[in-house]
């Protein structure tokens, strides 16, 4: 099916969930590894309009966009099926998927920066959102059913990185007592030998978000 390769950051979970989806497919590929802050020729040759990781090449050709991404690997390579069959349930899955990622990963990262009375308020329409999200996966093993899939990739970066998120921001957004049904869930996802492989380490991650928090506030002082 020709050349694959991904070019990602390690410490990016929209880069992590298309190794996970290429490995459950059985998909041999080649991992590029990009400096975000000296961006390489063929990450911005590959993606020029918002020159961001991660980029699949299949065959050289580039598409673009985790959510994208998964789509192109489930059409493409058979076997293994990420989004489910009924044209409803798929449509379902892009909706939440779109979800998760335009409002609870943007809202965790806006909590783990804020400060004081904003990060109170922060926290709390977070959890407003995980309570949305728990009603989705009660009575399930995983999103996708009885198997790991498209929604459940999507869904990954609560397993991991919003822990070290948690960490950084000296915060707890996904309480077990209010949560357990995504608890559950994550213990399942990560029991899986695919997905827990390509998880990186805990501290790796706190170092990357604590590097980009240092990053942001560096800015806000240096616009002061």
């Amino acid at each position: 099916m020709g050349e694959v390769k991904v070019i990602g950051s390690s410490g990016s979970v929209f880069c992590t969930r298309v190794e996970w989806a290429l490995k459950l497919k059985g998909v041999a590929y080649e991992y590029i590894q990009e400096n975000l802050l000296n961006k390489s020729e063929l990450l911005i040759n590959s993606n020029p309009v918002n020159k961001k990781v991660p980029v699949l090449l299949h065959d050289d050709k580039p598409i673009v966009e985790s959510l994208v991404i998964l789509e192109y690997i489930d059409e493409t390579w058979k076997g293994y099926s990420l989004l489910p069959q009924d044209p409803h349930e798929r449509a379902t899955g892009r909706f939440w998927a779109k979800f998760v990622d335009e409002t609870c990963v943007i809202g965790s990262w806006q909590a783990m920066q804020a400060e004081g009375e904003a990060k109170a308020k922060a926290i709390e329409s977070v959890q407003e959102l995980f309570a949305v999200i728990e009603k989705q996966i009660q009575g399930k093993k995983f999103f996708g059913g009885e198997q790991i899939g498209y929604l459940d990739l999507v869904m990954g970066w609560k397993c991991h990185w919003l822990s070290a998120m948690e960490e950084v921001g000296q915060m707890k957004l996904l309480d077990q007592e209010k949560f357990p049904s995504l608890h559950q869930w994550a213990k399942n996802f990560k029991q899986n030998p695919i997905i827990h492989e390509i998880m990186p380490p805990q501290e790796n991650l706190v170092n990357y978000f604590q590097g980009g928090l240092n990053y942001l506030r560096s800015l806000a002082t240096n616009k002061g």
